[in-house]
This record gives structure tokens, C-alpha cells and sequence, in this order.
């Protein structure tokens, strides 16, 4: 069987389980995922519902060398096909990064959300001197993931969610790196 490479992504284990890049093979459980209204209502860019092919196309863009955000699967499982959730970090200019995270629900209030934040943080895979990251006014959960792991608030802003169709208050959060 041949495995799929990520260039220039590393793997990155946490307690419970591995921040790795994403899989065709994870397309299904992605799909089921974020297909959910609640996941994608969490999100500035998941639409409501999914569109055929997606997801696909999502996997296929993480999986390119050229690429803008590099994307990692929460994977518990043993031989790597157990998906919980997604993060990520979009590169933006002066060495800076935005994170972004969703969990699945069925692993909601676990502490994954936390352990990977945290996991992210520690490696800090681009080498960024800070990390950005926004949530929705009413996620009060996602605003204590950031800032358990040294994440400040720096503001209010608003951001369009797509699968709500609206602009929505959002809480601003930085974290400078080493």
C-alpha cells in the first residue's frame, strides 16, 4: 500500500493522538463531520450544507506543496484512521500564522480541542514568531481553548460565516511564539 506525503508537514504526537496531514482516505469522515450543522456554524468556511466534492477538493489543496494553510487531521486512532477533528494554520505575512480547529461533536468537552492547540503551539511547525486566531462570540468553549494555551485577547471583530450566512461578532486571540 502506498502512503500518501504531505511535503514538508511533520507529523505531531500529542498524548492521546497524532496531528498528521489529511488522507484521501479521510474524506468520508471529514465529510460526515463537517457536514454538520453545528461544526460548520462553528466555522468562518464551512458551508451549510456541504456541496458534493468539498471535501475532496479540500484534502486535494492540503495535499499541495504550493499550498496557503497547512492542515492536520486529529487522528486517535491506532493504525491512523480515526479522525476527531481538523487544525490548521493559514500563513500570512512577517512570519505570523492564523490557527484555526474544529472537533468532531461526537468529541466535544474531551479536551482534544486543548491537546491539539497545545500540541500546535509547542511544535510550532512554520517557525512563526505569533499566531493569530478568532472565534465566534457565542463558542465562550473555543475561547477557553486559546487561552489555556497562552493565547491574549487583543479585540472584537466580526467575520462572515458561510453556513450561518451572516457576519458574526468574533473575539480576537495572538500568541507570540519562543
Amino acid at each position: 500500500m502506498m502512503q500518501e506525503t504531505i511535503p514538508d508537514q511533520p507529523v505531531i504526537e500529542t498524548d492521546r493522538f497524532v496531528l498528521r496531514p489529511p488522507r484521501r482516505a479521510d474524506v468520508g469522515l471529514l465529510g460526515l463531520y463537517a457536514g454538520d450543522r453545528r461544526v460548520a456554524e462553528g466555522t468562518r468556511s464551512i458551508p451549510y450544507p456541504l456541496p458534493p466534492g468539498l471535501v475532496e477538493a479540500y484534502v486535494a489543496r492540503a495535499q499541495t506543496p504550493d499550498r496557503h494553510e497547512d492542515v492536520w487531521v486529529m487522528d486517535g486512532g491506532e493504525k491512523g484512521h480515526e479522525v476527531l477533528g481538523v487544525i490548521s494554520l493559514s500563513r500570512l505575512d512577517r512570519d505570523q500564522a492564523q490557527l484555526g480547529y474544529w472537533v468532531a461533536p461526537a468529541f466535544w468537552n474531551t479536551g482534544l480541542a486543548s491537546e491539539a492547540v497545545r500540541g500546535l503551539v509547542d511544535a510550532n511547525p512554520l517557525g512563526n514568531s505569533q499566531l493569530f486566531a478568532e472565534v465566534f462570540q457565542d463558542n465562550a468553549a473555543s475561547a477557553r481553548v486559546l487561552t489555556h494555551a497562552g493565547f491574549e485577547y487583543i479585540g472584537d471583530a466580526e467575520a462572515h460565516s458561510v453556513a450561518r450566512g451572516a457576519s458574526v461578532p468574533t473575539w480576537t486571540y495572538i500568541r507570540k511564539m519562543g
